[in-house]
């Protein structure tokens, strides 16, 4: 009940909500990015979202243009990232426009992160157990990024999403709620440490293939 229907209804309330009261943190946010470098407010992304369908996922932009020339993630220091852009990736404020991919259905507030769509690995990549993660809406936090967030190796990753899917509970949803809470004001885990991909499952069975 609460998996296939309550959940739902609880994101369209709580996106509702959050949207009306930050607006104008929203505002002050998109005109601090404007003014602190070139370029548009609103990043935008291709992910892998609910049964692997790609969307559209929305962030304020804290990089400089066309700055994925220069790699998938980014570490310490990476001087791609604007003076702005690091305020706004150690409090999270750039997720913040994710509220609109949560009200638009594309996304949960809470659930497994939407991978890219070619990273860690394409979808036809992925095997049967782990394409369990892509039984339910991508979320905004989850249960991988309470369990060590950017300090997790890929695997990892997906093994703790599949186990969320198996066990979602809304008691288990208020949970990674707070945990996800004491996570961004302690600026925990915040770090791509483990950003490299590893082999996929599909590659490992062949042995001879790599990503």
């Amino acid at each position: 009940m609460y998996k296939r229907g309550l959940k739902r209804c609880f994101d369209i309330v709580i996106s509702s909500v959050a949207l009306l009261v930050l607006f104008p943190v929203l505002l002050l946010v998109a005109l601090a990015v404007k003014l602190d470098s070139k370029g548009p407010v609103v990043f935008k992304q291709r992910r892998l979202g609910l049964m692997g369908k790609e969307f559209s996922i929305y962030k304020f932009r804290t990089m400089c243009v066309d700055a994925e020339k220069g790699g998938v993630y980014s570490g310490k220091g990476d001087p791609r990232i604007t003076r702005v852009g690091r305020i706004l990736r150690a409090t999270s404020a750039d997720e913040l426009l994710q509220l609109f991919n949560l009200l638009k259905g594309d996304m949960s507030l809470i659930g497994p992160r939407p991978p890219l769509t070619y990273h860690p690995w394409p979808l036809e990549s992925y095997t049967a157990e782990q394409k369990k993660m892509f039984t339910v809406r991508p979320g905004i936090t989850g249960w991988a990024q309470v369990n060590g967030r950017k300090d997790v190796e890929w695997n990892r990753r997906i093994e703790l999403n599949v186990w969320y899917v198996e066990n979602v509970t809304l008691w288990l949803d208020i949970k990674i709620f707070f945990l996800t809470i004491f996570k961004v004001v302690t600026n925990a885990d915040n770090e791509n440490i483990n950003a490299t991909a590893t082999t996929p499952p599909a590659a490992n069975e062949k042995e001879e293939e790599t990503v």
